[in-house]
């Protein structure tokens, strides 16, 4: 098997006259935590939704563990082991904590109707397995927040609902995880709060492999082991953070020319 989990060649996304990813090609290696940085439309967010099936691409190829992908509906690449969150919340805020982590945990859960309406005993020990591993994930992030798994979502602040769409992220034991804006509409001590929790689960999940959209420079420098830079749907360029911070192509596409 390959040393990269992700490995994308000559990947282009039109949109009637727009090109929103212009042949990009690039690997994403297995176990580390990578930065996607780039200007506002530079196809980060694009690249996401490609990998993921909510789009499918105009051209190239996206293999994931060395198996091609990118024709794939959403389900399967979902059901493959990559899941993701998005940088707008998408939780249902009347439904519980619980609940809304639920919902990304439906590939592992017997929707049978024998199942669920005679076999009680069983889905019981359902419920208790799937409650016990959520709290446990939940603690990972809060201790607070898994003593609350039956209030509803809606009645937690910003970084709790952000770390609650993790989880939802989490629970069905993906070995790729999309992070699309994290921090957005939080404190920067909030910020500060959330990137420990996910540096704490990269150290509980053995080989899992992160990749994260983020506008926070101080947040790629500290928890990246390697960046790499959208422009106008292309790779820039790639290398840790220092190594991209210092290079006058990103500089530019950041601030311009002088």
């Amino acid at each position: 098997m390959s040393a990269s989990i992700l490995q994308c060649r000559n990947l282009t996304m039109r949109f009637g006259g727009l090109t929103a990813l212009n042949d990009l090609s690039l690997d994403i290696r297995r176990g580390e935590i990578l930065g996607l940085l780039g200007p506002n439309g530079s196809g980060k967010t694009t690249f996401f939704n490609v990998v993921t099936g909510i789009y499918t691409a105009s051209a190239g190829s996206i293999a994931f563990e060395d198996r091609e992908i990118g024709q794939l509906p959403a389900q399967k690449i979902y059901r493959a082991g990559i899941t993701r969150t998005f940088q707008r919340s998408r939780l249902c805020l009347p439904l519980t904590i619980f609940d809304n982590i639920m919902i990304g945990n439906h590939q592992h859960l017997n929707h049978g109707f024998w199942f669920n309406l005679i076999q009680r005993k069983k889905l019981k020990q359902q419920f208790e397995e799937n409650y016990e591993q959520t709290r446990q994930l939940v603690t990972t992030f809060s201790k607070s927040l898994g003593n609350k798994l039956f209030d509803a979502a809606g009645s937690v602040n910003m970084i709790d609902r952000r770390r609650i769409e993790i989880c939802r992220a989490l629970i069905s034991r993906p070995r790729l995880l999309l992070l699309d804006e994290p921090s957005a509409g939080m404190t920067h001590e909030e910020t500060r709060e959330l990137m420990d929790d996910i540096l704490a689960v990269r150290e509980r999940i053995a080989g899992l492999t992160i990749v994260i959209i983020e506008h926070e420079m101080n947040v790629i420098e500290r928890i990246t082991d390697r960046c790499i830079i959208f422009n106008y749907g292309r790779k820039l360029c790639e290398g840790t953070y220092r190594e991209i911070a210092a290079n006058a192509e990103v500089q530019e596409a950041y601030l311009g020319q002088s």
